[in-house]
């Protein structure tokens, strides 16, 4: 198994500051992995893959956060919980990145 146990960028903040480019990391480094298809729907990952992204999600999220989500065995369900919780910022942070 590959060394996931570094860090290799920073961990999602529970303030949600930095959700939008965390979302943009996991998303590039899960395709070089090549575990993206885990935070997909309907993906046919094997068990060692999605335990594989399920581990380095949890290692890149706020220790709040992994408390939170203590329960959550499924890569995918992670993503989307992260996601429902934190979506709401691409309606705030976009449209003023694209003003600025």
């Amino acid at each position: 198994m590959t060394n996931i146990e570094n860090q290799k960028f920073i961990a999602l903040d529970n303030s949600e500051k930095n959700y939008l480019s965390w979302v943009f990391d996991v998303k590039l480094y899960l395709s070089v992995k090549k575990l993206r298809h885990t935070i997909d729907e309907d993906n046919a990952a094997s068990n060692e893959e999605r335990a594989t992204a399920l581990i380095f999600l949890r290692h890149h999220i706020d220790d709040g956060l992994k408390y939170e989500y203590l329960t959550v065995e499924n890569p995918l369900e992670l993503w989307q919980n992260l996601n429902d919780r934190f979506e709401h910022l691409k309606a705030v942070v976009l449209p003023k990145a694209l003003n600025d």
